[in-house]
Order: structure tokens, then C-alpha cells, then sequence
């Protein structure tokens, strides 16, 4: 079939992979210095990596694309340099995609090429593969926000503090910025929070340090369908004549989407007035920097 799709310009791509994570479907990779399309099985076309390519190395074309057939999408893998084919095959493994990875590792088979996988185990779906790096666990797929780790709690701390509770300080429902509405009366003339869906998460002090007296959206950058997202909340800055707004963003690099959504959500409403200010997070809930963009 005939459908959209991304178009990557390799003589324009300095490899500088800012575009990886705003891709949810994870069909971008960086190899061999170059940000590449692993597989047209994940791309969507709906472009949203686009906006985060300093290069302008990004478009969308309109091409023939067979999304359901994995032997076409191999025929175009096997063009490329080896790796690219097996970043391919363990992307399918890790997304559990167990049709497609069947199907590649026969149609690999026929043309006598031995399965990358092989080499890892001898399993066609293999379990999850952990590596550590610097006494923390990363998953197979690389992404450092999917890391698992361990915190150690110190629980007579915990303990002390558990009889003494804490009144809410959320003002508003809902803070999903899929489901909020730009002239809702909760954001008029309010300073706005845009975090991290998992801010409050990390951190033990998000309503008294940013929900108090303050309204308040909540995002995720990787996993949330953010097409919207900038002109939502350039309606926001526009029809509620926004104070100031204040981005709270954790560690990991897939959170930098938010900052960027918010200043491109700035230009589109003819804000240059609005400031605005960028708070990193680290995984145990510290704010590790504060800066204006």
C-alpha cells in the first residue's frame, strides 16, 4: 500500500539521536553514527519525531509501505549495513511482536543468513535480556529511562513520618493534558506545571512544591500520543493568559520532549513574554537543576 512514512537524510543527520526517543513506536535507532529507520513495521508516519531534528534531516514521504509483511521489510534490511538488521530482529523481540519475529527468522533461514539472535540465545523468543552497567540494570532495548534499579529506603525515617499526613494540594481534575481543555477555569491567569507523569512518582514533595496555589498538567513524552500536545497548550498560554509556567522533567533523556513542546507551544501562541522555567529530577525525587529556556 501507498502510505506516509519518515524519510531520514543521511548526508543531514549528524547522528546526534535527539529524535530517538520521540519516537514511540522505537523504530529509530543511532548506528553506526547515523539515526536510521530499523523498520517501517513501527513507523507509523505520523512524523512526530520531526520537530526534534535540529538538523531538519526528518521529513515524510509518501512511499510503498507493507507495515504487516516482514519479508519486505527484511528485503530492505538486507540492503543495509548488518547492524541495522540486528537491531531489527531484537526490536522485535523486544516488543514481543512474536508473529513477525517467527516469521523473519524462517524467511532468514531460506535465504541461508544466520539468525543476529543466535548469537544471544537459542530460544526464538527469549527472555528479557539484562545487562549491568555501573551496578544498575538496562534493558535489551537500550533506553536508559527503562533501567531498573533499586533505591535503599531508610525506613525508620519512613516509619516516623507515616503518622503525620498530608492534605492534597491538587486544585483541579483532570491534569492528563490529553483530557484537559485550554480554557478550562482552573488555568486562568494561574502559573502552569507541566511534569513528567512521573514526577509525582519520584518525588515525596510534589503538592507542596509545585501543586500549591498552582495549576497543573501532567505528560509523557515517550508514551503518550503527543501530536496535540503543542497546540493544546499553546491554546492554554493564549486563552488563560498564563503567568509563568514551569516544566519539571526527570533525568532521563526521553523527558526533553516536554521542553521542547513547551517553547514550541510558546512561539505558536505569541508568547515571547511567557517565562519559562525547567526543573530536573532525579530518579529519587531531588531537583538537581533549575534553569529558564
Amino acid at each position: 500500500m501507498i502510505r506516509s512514512i519518515i524519510k531520514i537524510d543521511e548526508e543531514k543527520c549528524d547522528g546526534c539521536g535527539d529524535c530517538v526517543p520521540e519516537c514511540h513506536e522505537g523504530a529509530l535507532q543511532v548506528i553506526e553514527g547515523k539515526v536510521r529507520l530499523i523498520s517501517d513495521l513501527f513507523c507509523d508516519g505520523l512524523g512526530a519525531c520531526i520537530g526534534h531534528c535540529p538538523q531538519g534531516a526528518i521529513t515524510v514521504e509518501e512511499r510503498e509501505a507493507e507495515p504487516y509483511n516482514e519479508k519486505k521489510v527484511l528485503d530492505i534490511m538486507l540492503k543495509k549495513p548488518r547492524s541495522v538488521l540486528n537491531a531489527h530482529m531484537k526490536h522485535l523481540r523486544d516488543h514481543n511482536a512474536d508473529e513477525f519475529l517467527n516469521e523473519a527468522i524462517e524467511y532468514l533461514k531460506e535465504l541461508g543468513i544466520k539468525n543476529p539472535l543466535d548469537d544471544e540465545t537459542s530460544e526464538i523468543k527469549p527472555k528479557i535480556n539484562v545487562q549491568v552497567h555501573d551496578g544498575h540494570q538496562e534493558s535489551a532495548c537500550g533506553c536508559p529511562g527503562s533501567q531498573m534499579m533499586s533505591f535503599e529506603q531508610k525506613v525508620e525515617e519512613v516509619e516516623a513520618e507515616s503518622n503525620q499526613r498530608s492534605t492534597s494540594e491538587l486544585a483541579q481534575w483532570p491534569v492528563q493534558l490529553h483530557l484537559v481543555g485550554p480554557n478550562a477555569p482552573y488555568f486562568k491567569n494561574s502559573e502552569l506545571v507541566i511534569m513528567s507523569t512521573c514526577g509525582p512518582i519520584a518525588s515525596a514533595n510534589v503538592h507542596q512544591d509545585y501543586f500549591r496555589g498552582r495549576s497543573v498538567v501532567v505528560a509523557c513524552p515517550k508514551l503518550d500520543r503527543t501530536e496535540p500536545y503543542v497546540e493544546k497548550l499553546a491554546g492554554i498560554f493564549q486563552m488563560a493568559n498564563t503567568t509563568k509556567v514551569t516544566v519539571v522533567i526527570m533525568v532521563v533523556p526521553c523527558c526533553g520532549g516536554l521542553i521542547n513542546m513547551t517553547t514550541e507551544a510558546r512561539k505558536l501562541a505569541g508568547r515571547e513574554d511567557l517565562e519559562i522555567e525547567v526543573h530536573t529530577m532525579a530518579l529519587d525525587g531531588e531537583i538537581k537543576s533549575k534553569q529558564f529556556v
